[in-house]
């Protein structure tokens, strides 16, 4: 019983039959000044779904109104933007127009039904009512009295749920707009992966330079590498202070450029960093990579820091040779380590991920794993 008169204690029951009586108020203007041609109210109502910003003050009511809910996907806020939406809103208005009629008939005269059914139990007899076509009244006529009443309240529920599933369809989003939808929704998803990424990347290098660091100083016991070991830290966790920023920057300001995060003309600050803390860098920079575009020279500077972080945490301080060429067609980025027994194998850790997810990003291709005794990172990344 409890459930069956769950929906008197829900506010969309109430909003939506209120929804289905809009309408009628024009109408009953209307009937006030021309009472023989009330259907005239339809032929001036229905064009307007022809002007496109009728869809979306209907999408508004209906949202506010039939599901409560601003950000329900079902209905959409745009205006019309092909002569489907607009056909599709004619429709709606025609179908509002004719729930509107429906609701007012039911919420007027049964009622009226009740309270005539009580009267006629007391030996009244109706009229004006052709729904109650009695001659001899009767006291039995007041058990019937409730049945008006509840076929109201199915009325009320029944209405405000059937144009609440119509509303969805022909106000829904179109083809296009669902399409859009899901770009935009794409579009925010690798934005997400693009700042885990990098959050990944800055902090991650910065956190195991400092723990490499930290070691060392603790085991070498001579003041002079020491002070060369907390100096390292603290260039580090500035430079990765810098780079938090710049990600908490996009985050904040959505429109924030992406050139303000660093590229491979400053990745000697990454080398520097991982010669002191112990790796012995051969590194051989060729070509004009100032003129790299910004893109690829971003997410070139941010493989190549995380295949230092890699060989810091997981070799320790090994010689590392890195190649990065600038061509005319490709920009060619090698990171090589003698392999040891604490390299990882092949795809593991989100950082490998990570390498591979920006290379092929870019139309490009990422090898990574073990070659000629060596742990070798070797991507090409096309320049257009």
């Amino acid at each position: 019983m409890a459930r069956l008169l769950h929906p008197l204690t829900r506010g969309t029951t109430y909003t939506r039959f209120v929804h289905l009586w809009v309408p009628m108020l024009a109408t009953s203007v209307w009937i006030l000044v021309v009472p023989a041609a009330p259907w005239a109210t339809a032929l001036m109502v229905l064009p307007l779904g022809l002007v496109p910003a009728v869809r979306r003050g209907e999408g508004l009511q209906a949202q506010f109104m039939l599901t409560r809910d601003a950000q329900d996907p079902a209905i959409s806020l745009a205006p019309s933007a092909t002569w489907r939406d607009r056909l599709r809103t004619v429709l709606w208005l025609a179908t509002r127009m004719v729930f509107g009629w429906a609701a007012t008939g039911v919420s007027v005269w049964l009622p009226l039904i009740t309270v005539d059914l009580v009267r006629i139990s007391t030996g009244y007899v109706p009229d004006d009512n052709p729904f109650l076509p009695v001659s001899h009244p009767h006291w039995a006529y007041a058990l019937l009295a409730p049945l008006p009443l509840i076929a109201l309240y199915g009325a009320v529920v029944g209405l405000g749920e059937l144009i609440t599933v119509i509303a969805r369809r022909l106000l829904g989003p179109s083809a296009a707009e669902r399409v859009a939808a899901l770009e935009e929704r794409t579009e925010q998803l690798l934005e997400r992966t693009r700042i885990a990424r990098e959050l990944h990347d800055s902090i991650g290098h910065a956190l195991t330079v400092a723990v490499v660091q930290a070691g060392a100083a603790r085991t070498a016991g001579d003041p002079e590498f020491t002070e060369r070991a907390l100096l390292a830290i603290e260039d580090t966790g500035r430079a990765a202070l810098e780079d938090l920023e710049r990600v908490l920057g996009v985050l904040r300001e959505s429109k924030r450029p992406a050139s303000s995060r660093p590229t491979l003309v400053e990745a000697d600050r990454l080398m520097e960093s991982a010669r002191v803390s112990g790796a012995k860098i051969d590194a051989e920079l060729t070509g004009p990579l100032e003129t790299v575009p910004g893109p690829v020279s971003r997410e070139g500077y941010r493989i190549l820091q995380e295949s230092l972080t890699n060989v810091l945490r997981h070799a320790g301080p090994v010689p590392v040779r890195i190649r990065v060429a600038a061509g005319e067609r490709t920009l060619r980025l090698e990171v090589r380590n003698p392999l040891t027994a604490r390299t990882p194998g092949p795809g593991r850790g989100s950082g490998v991920r990570g390498i591979r997810e920006r290379a092929a990003l870019l139309g490009g291709r990422a090898l990574i794993g073990p070659d000629d005794g060596d742990w070798q990172v070797h991507v090409e990344l096309p320049l257009r």
